[in-house]
């Protein structure tokens, strides 16, 4: 039997983002508290490596800048993705011109890697609901049968394997990558 004490009250987004930060970190959707499993050692190194690459271009030439853990508020949702990328001109700024701390917007390109422990289709569902809002781009990386499910706007999903090259968006197109490069990062020989 369930009584009304026994219900925990939903919060808002803004009294979700005034709490303190956690490790691994908490998502806020739908009015629910989410914890995301802890990045283990081949997320770890396709996450930094796949950064790096991104920012190589993107970065040096002020296209769009790669973030890691970077947490992105939007709509009723304060969602963590692995990897966040924005174009350079959509990039918030504080007053001093800087980076800005809080991100109130979505990304322009979603990258997420599933851990072993991690329910596909709620990574899914995170990454449709992005889509939905404005991303134009989003891979779902799957390190367990190597290959990379692709999301864009108005299209059904797509997975990419060996030696494919995935997409990447338009003004990034310098950033030529194959699924099997990519898990070749896997690899310490």
């Amino acid at each position: 039997m369930v009584t009304l004490t026994s219900i925990k009250p939903q919060i808002t987004l803004e009294e979700f983002l005034k709490l303190p930060e956690t490790k691994p970190y908490s998502e806020y959707i739908e009015g629910k508290i989410e914890q995301k499993p802890m990045p283990q050692g081949q997320h770890s190194i396709i996450q930094t490596s796949l950064s790096a690459k991104i920012n190589e271009i993107g970065k040096q030439k002020k296209i769009a800048l790669a973030l890691t853990e970077l947490r992105c508020n939007f709509l009723d949702r304060s969602i963590v993705p692995d990897i966040s990328i924005f174009f350079w001109n959509r990039i918030p700024k504080d007053e001093q011109g800087r980076i800005a701390n809080r991100f109130n917007l979505h990304p322009d390109w979603v990258i997420e890697i599933l851990s072993p422990e991690q329910s596909a289709n709620k990574i899914i569902k995170r990454i449709m609901f992005c889509v939905n809002q404005g991303t134009q781009l989003a891979w779902l990386i799957d390190p367990e049968d190597e290959s990379v499910m692709i999301f864009k706007p108005n299209q059904f999903p797509e997975i990419k394997s060996d030696d494919e090259i995935l997409p990447v968006l338009d003004e990034l197109k310098e950033i030529q990558l194959s699924v099997r490069e990519m898990f070749s990062w896997l690899s310490l020989n």
